[in-house]
């Protein structure tokens, strides 16, 4: 796996739990991007890496898609428990 060669942004608070949940999946960002896209949300494979990287807002409709596509709440994702 790279590491990231940038400091965490502070323009979200989901990009790191998004990171996990990928990962614990297994999934890569390419394989996340497709089902983003199946879901009638397109971002590019970019805007998924800074949105990960807490560089880049994430939309409501971002929130949804990303929570039911990794199997987890939005509260979850917002770093609620």
């Amino acid at each position: 796996m790279k590491t990231r060669k940038l400091a965490l942004g502070d323009r979200n608070i989901i990009g790191a739990r998004v990171t996990k949940a990928r990962l614990a999946q297994g999934m890569k960002q390419v394989e996340l991007l497709a089902k983003l896209q199946t879901a009638g949300v397109d971002i590019s494979v970019p805007a998924l890496s800074l949105l990960e990287g807490q560089k880049r807002p994430v939309s409501d409709i971002e929130l949804n898609a990303l929570a039911d596509i990794l199997h987890v709440s939005a509260d979850w994702l917002l770093g609620r428990e």
